[in-house]
C-alpha cells in the first residue's frame, strides 16, 4: 500500500477499503507514514467526505490503535455520556449522580479544557485532594461503591486520535463531521460502556454552530456507536447561550452541586434531567417518561447527591466543600460589569463569555497552560432579561486585577441589548436514535 495512492483515490472522490483505512492508521501511529501526507488525506477528507462504512471503520481502527477498556468486571449496565463541549457546561456532574442513584453504573474517562470550552477533569480537579487519575483496580472498586467515577482519560486511550487530531488543528481540517465523528466515538469505544449517550451542543458557543450539521453529526456518531454494538442515542442540545449562570471550575461545581440540592437554574437542571433520563432509558431502566420521574425523584430527595458525595471521597476529594459549598477557595479580587444601555438581553455570544473566562485564568489557551481554578465568571443576566444602564450583568473573578479590563470587554462585547423582550429558544431540540430523528422545535 502506497499513502500516494491513497491520498489520491481520496482527493479523486473514490471509497477507500478496510484494509487500506486500517493499514493507513497502523502506518501512522508507528510512523511510517509522515505527517505531511496524512495532512494531505486529512483535506481530501475534508472536501470529499467518507461514507458511513469508512467512517465506522475509520473510527474501529482509531479506537484499537491502543488500549481498550474492558469494564465486564463491573457489574451492570455501563452507561458512559459525551458533551462535544461548551460554555458553562457541567451536566456531566449533574447527569452522572443521578443515573448513578437510579441503578446504572457510570465507568467515565473525561478531558481536560482548551481553547473556550471546559473540561470535567479540570472541575473536579477544584475539589481539594480529588483524585483524575486511578489504577484500574481503584477505578472499578469506585464505581462499586459510589455507582460511578469521574477519571482522567487514560494515555493510550487511542494514541492515533491525539496525533490526528493535533495535525487537525494545524491544517484548517478540524470540522468535518467524519473526522469529528471518529474522534469523539473512538474514544467512547475504547472507554469500554456497554451504552452511550451524546450531547451533541449546537449554537454560538459550540463547534456545530447550525442544528442541521448537529443533526447530521449525531446521526453519523449513533450509526458508529450501534454498529459497533453498543446501545447509543444523542440529543441536540442548546449552547447559543451559557448552560447556568457559573463560568469556571469551581464555581461550576458550586452550580452542579446547588442543581442536585433542588435549587440550581432552569436551564442546568432541564438539561441534567433530559440527559440522565436518556442515560437511564439506554441502560434499560424503563421508558423514557418513567425514567424522567426517576431521575426528578432522586433529584429531589437528595440521593444523586449522596452519590457525588460518595465519588469525591472515594477518590480523595474533601467532601466537605460539597456539602458546603461556601469552603471552595475565592478568587481574591472580583469586579462587577455594568450594562451599557436599557432594554432586554437578546443574545450573548456564548464563545466570547468563554473565551473571557480563559482571560481570567479559568482556562488554557496551550496544553500547558496553568488553571486556576477559583477564576471564572457568574452571569446576572441572560437574554429576555430586562437591564438599565449600571445593573451588573456578570460578575467577574481573578487573582490578577489587571486581567479584569480585557474580559470586561470582551464580556461587555459578548451581550446585545434591544427594546424587544425575546422568547427563549427549546433546551433540547431534537433527540436522535437509529434511523429516527425526533425534533423538538
Amino acid at each position: 500500500m502506497r499513502m500516494y495512492d491513497l491520498i489520491e483515490k481520496k482527493r479523486g472522490g473514490g471509497v477507500l477499503t478496510e484494509q487500506e483505512i486500517r493499514e493507513m492508521i497502523s502506518g501512522y501511529v508507528k510512523g511510517a507514514i509522515p505527517d505531511y501526507q496524512m495532512a494531505a488525506m486529512l483535506m481530501a477528507v475534508y472536501f470529499r467526505g467518507m461514507t458511513n462504512e469508512e467512517t465506522t471503520i475509520l473510527t474501529d481502527a482509531v479506537a484499537h490503535s491502543g488500549s481498550m477498556v474492558d469494564l465486564s468486571g463491573i457489574e451492570g449496565i455501563k452507561v458512559d455520556k459525551h458533551s462535544t463541549g461548551g460554555v458553562g457546561d457541567k451536566t456531566t456532574l449533574v447527569a452522572a449522580p443521578i443515573a448513578a442513584a437510579c441503578g446504572a453504573k457510570v465507568a467515565k474517562m473525561s478531558g481536560r479544557g482548551l481553547g473556550h470550552t471546559g473540561g470535567t477533569v479540570d472541575k473536579l480537579e477544584s475539589i481539594p485532594g480529588f483524585r483524575t487519575s486511578l489504577s484500574q483496580e481503584e477505578f472499578f472498586a469506585v464505581v462499586h461503591q459510589a455507582g460511578l467515577s469521574v477519571i482522567g482519560q487514560s494515555g493510550n486511550l487511542a494514541p492515533a486520535d491525539k496525533m490526528l487530531y493535533a495535525l487537525r488543528d494545524v491544517t484548517a481540517t478540524v470540522d468535518s463531521i467524519p473526522l469529528i465523528a471518529a474522534s469523539v466515538m473512538s474514544k467512547k469505544l475504547a472507554a469500554g460502556s456497554d451504552c452511550i449517550l451524546l450531547d451533541v451542543k449546537t449554537g454560538s458557543g459550540a463547534f456545530m454552530k447550525t442544528l442541521e450539521d448537529s443533526i447530521a453529526l449525531a446521526q453519523t456518531m449513533v450509526a458508529i456507536g450501534e454498529n459497533a454494538g453498543r446501545r447509543t442515542a444523542a440529543l441536540i442540545t442548546n449552547m447559543d447561550i451559557p448552560l447556568g449562570c457559573n463560568i469556571g471550575n469551581a464555581l461550576e461545581v458550586v452550580e452542579a452541586v446547588d442543581t442536585l440540592q433542588g435549587k440550581g437554574p432552569a436551564d442546568l437542571t432541564e438539561v441534567g434531567l433530559s440527559l440522565a433520563a436518556n442515560m437511564l432509558y439506554l441502560a434499560g431502566k424503563g421508558t423514557l417518561e418513567l425514567c424522567r420521574q426517576m431521575a426528578e425523584q432522586v433529584l429531589h430527595n437528595g440521593e444523586a447527591l449522596g452519590r457525588l458525595v460518595a465519588m469525591v471521597e472515594a477518590q480523595g476529594g474533601d467532601s466537605s466543600v460539597i456539602r458546603d459549598t461556601g469552603k471552595f477557595a475565592k478568587a481574591p479580587y472580583s469586579m462587577e460589569v455594568p450594562a451599557e444601555a436599557q432594554g432586554y438581553v437578546t443574545a450573548i455570544d456564548t464563545e466570547a463569555c468563554g473565551i473571557a473566562s480563559v482571560m481570567l485564568g479559568a482556562g488554557r489557551e496551550t496544553v500547558e497552560s496553568v488553571i486556576d481554578f477559583s477564576a471564572g465568571i457568574i452571569l446576572h443576566r441572560k437574554p429576555g432579561d430586562a437591564v438599565k444602564p449600571h445593573d451588573s450583568i456578570a460578575t467577574l473573578y481573578a487573582s490578577d486585577e489587571g486581567l479584569f479590563a480585557a474580559a470586561a470587554k470582551r464580556l461587555t462585547d459578548a451581550y446585545t441589548i434591544g427594546k424587544e423582550q425575546i422568547r427563549p429558544r427549546p433546551l433540547v431540540f431534537a433527540r436522535v436514535e437509529k434511523d429516527n430523528v425526533e425534533r423538538f422545535s
